[in-house]
């Protein structure tokens, strides 16, 4: 209960294609002392990109003729990343406080060559990096207030500072595109908390909070200065919430929880786009759980999620470098809502073993997606909006297979894997389709196996290959990422040594992308050309020692 904790961590990443070097170093301690406890830590590092890489990429027209091919060299690196946290814990009027921050620095490069082979022997160049600052502050104040009551209090302030810049250059095209960007949060949150007895219980709250964005965007095709649609705006939420749940345990083996919150949000926007709205939403939920016998659980959910705006959706994003265009901001999107029923089965079994499966179905409304809006001289740009409504259903499995059965002593499978299928209207072509960057497969799957002679446990990490579409209003973007293996070892040099070595990517996966691009709007215009690009990235070796101290 006493006394100092802490670990010292270094590791690096040595690329195997290109010979980068990205160390890391990590640093943590805590204490306690007479009711007070405080933590620290901090991790300064480097970083690759995965998704950059070297491979060709080939351009077809609507006749499957070739118009462009090339060879692309590109290198994504995190030059620097550091992560600086720190909480402090004492006792005050009856109560507990505890405070804390984090601050939190990223600069990220990207650097593309891409060397045009076909029709013509020449050079494009695409480089951009960003530079992130975010400071966070907190307190969280909790407090008996008799054998049966207690009241939480959270506090909450979080700023952020993000500069972006962008270069691109082609035989034809000269463009610069800049984007400054602040943003902040402030949340105060209280809960009170009363156990009526040892079967029923109650919460109730209230929230509140207040967001907000500046951006300033410039863009400029070979010189001249281009309108973005809401390239320089503030944008402000503030948002309320009152909340209220009860939970009865009615058997030892059944428990049913009900609850509701009510929100309301004022968002409004001044600069390149003026509005001001109210949004009002009640959301209820209702759950149960079910236990049958000691090894089985049958859960049951009702709710109405209403997501929180992303203020990234509120300002312009690129894609020169494979051909694509500014992305247009859009301030006037409201929240995307849905009614969620969820069923889940569990089953333990062996022990440690368990298998979960798990069904979702969502009615969805305002779905936020992509459309497209027009400036004042007619320019058309894609922009995030709101389509309209839509469905979508989940399947997950998760499973946990103890393997001493099967003559592995010690040794475990993990894996969980889910399928989605979504349905929206395309604003464009007034077709049915799935939600852009909806993935209808993700899975993962975990071995490890622990030799407790050798000090040691080994085992292989796998993350499945995915699919993400997403529909523009003149194109259609398909990016494919293969499956990520990583074998690995933690060997256990002494009680406070640990030393873990990985090989990332084993399989050497890609990342493949393929934009079929219409002459003017889907449905009405004709497909111009195929734009595909196999980008592979190599084998990436991993070292990492541990060392902890105290007790």
């Amino acid at each position: 209960g006493g006394g100092f904790r802490g670990l010292i961590a270094a590791s690096t990443k040595y690329v195997a294609d290109d010979g980068r070097n990205t160390p890391a170093f990590r640093l943590e301690g805590s204490g306690e002392s007479n009711g007070r406890a405080w933590e620290a830590g901090m991790l300064v590092a480097q970083g690759v990109d995965d998704g950059a890489g070297d491979g060709p990429r080939i351009r077809l027209d609507a006749q499957g003729r070739p118009l462009i091919r090339s060879f692309v060299e590109s290198e994504g690196t995190v030059t620097f990343q550091g992560v600086f946290t720190g909480a402090y814990e004492t006792p005050l009027a009856d109560g507990k406080l505890r405070l804390n921050a984090r601050l939190f620095l990223n600069e990220f490069n990207y650097d593309e060559q891409n060397y045009l082979q076909f029709p013509t022997v020449a050079k494009e160049f695409d480089q951009w990096g960003e530079d992130e600052k975010e400071i966070e502050l907190g307190a969280r104040y909790t407090r008996s207030l008799g054998p049966r009551t207690s009241l939480e209090t959270v506090l909450l302030q979080r700023n952020a500072d993000e500069h972006f810049g962008e270069t691109f250059r082609s035989p034809a095209d000269s463009v610069l595109f800049t984007l400054d960007q602040q943003t902040g949060e402030s949340i105060a949150r209280s809960v009170l908390k009363h156990r009526r007895s040892d079967t029923l219980s109650f919460e109730a709250g209230a929230e509140g909070a207040f967001n907000w964005l500046e951006s300033e965007t410039d863009y400029a095709l070979n010189g001249q200065p281009q309108p973005v649609p809401a390239a320089n705006v503030r944008v402000e939420e503030k948002r309320g919430e009152l909340f209220g749940k009860a939970t009865w345990q009615a058997r030892p083996s059944l428990s049913f929880e009900a609850g509701v919150r009510q929100e309301a949000s004022r968002i409004s926007s001044d600069g390149d786009v003026e509005l001001e709205k109210t949004l009002y939403f009640t959301k209820p939920r209702f759950a149960a759980t079910w236990a049958p016998d000691a090894a089985t659980q049958l859960r049951l959910r009702i709710e109405r999620e209403v997501g929180q705006l992303d203020f990234d959706d509120f300002v312009a994003s690129t894609e020169f470098n494979t051909g694509g265009d500014v992305q247009a901001g859009n301030p006037d999107l409201e929240p995307e809502q849905a009614w969620v029923a969820e069923a889940a089965a569990e089953r333990r079994f062996w022990g440690s073993g368990a298998v979960v499966l798990t069904l979702r179905h969502y009615e969805l409304s305002d779905v936020i997606d992509r459309a497209p809006i027009f400036t004042s001289s007619g320019a058309a740009f894609d922009a995030p909006a709101n389509i309209g409504s839509g469905v979508k259903q989940e399947v997950a499995v998760s499973l946990t297979l103890p393997l001493d059965r099967f003559g592995l002593k010690r040794a475990q499978l993990r894996g969980q894997s889910t399928w989605r299928r979504s349905e929206v209207t395309d604003p464009t072509t007034g077709e049915e389709r799935s939600i852009s960057g909806s993935r209808p497969l993700d899975w993962e799957a975990h071995f490890s196996h622990d030799v407790p002679q050798w000090r040691l446990t080994w085992g292989v990490d796998a993350y499945g290959a995915w699919r993400e579409t997403y529909y523009r209003f003149n194109e259609v973007n398909v990016r494919k990422l293969k499956t990520f293996v990583a074998p690995f070892v933690d060997w256990k040099a002494r009680p406070d040594i640990t030393v873990r070595a990985e090989i990332q990517n084993a399989t050497e996966r890609g990342f493949h992308r393929t934009r079929y691009r219409y002459a003017g709007p889907r449905g009405s215009a004709p497909l111009e050309y195929v734009d595909d690009r196999d980008i592979q990235f190599g084998r990436v070796f991993y070292v990492r020692v541990r060392k902890t101290f105290g007790g």
